[in-house]
């Protein structure tokens, strides 16, 4: 299988931040190719989710509400009926939140927030 070493890297995952200082990074090389390793404050795309190597997911939650507004905006833009503007917007602005919902943790205040945009969707007018 052909690896392009120019779009993988290594993740760390480990809270353990006294253990990271103390260990080295490995040297992982493939068909010859180092391949860089992921500062642990940045954030990537892992298993559906964004998060960083420290397994701080908040990542996650910004993208989870920036799909949510540029869904919202879409149905303001679009000449769209009421039901289909909804099934839209579920679908696009709902959907990333269902599936990051069960692993990452959210805030009261980040929920709110979320329903904010949600309301402002769902009053848009036809």
């Amino acid at each position: 299988m052909e690896i392009n070493v120019k779009k993988y890297f290594l993740v760390e995952i480990d809270k353990d931040q006294k253990r990271k200082e103390s260990s080295l990074t490995p040297d992982l090389r493939i068909n010859g190719e180092h391949l860089k390793t992921l500062d642990i404050n940045d954030a990537c795309w892992y298993l559906g989710y964004w998060g960083m190597g420290n397994g701080d997911m908040s990542a996650t939650i910004e993208v989870v509400r920036e799909k949510a507004r540029m869904a919202r905006d879409l149905i303001k833009t679009n000449p769209l009926t009421q039901d289909l503007s909804a099934e839209l917007f579920a679908q696009k602005g709902i959907g990333a939140f269902r599936f990051s919902a069960a692993l990452i943790k959210w805030s009261q205040s980040e929920l709110e927030g979320l329903q904010k945009i949600w309301v402002q969707a769902y009053k848009t007018p036809p």
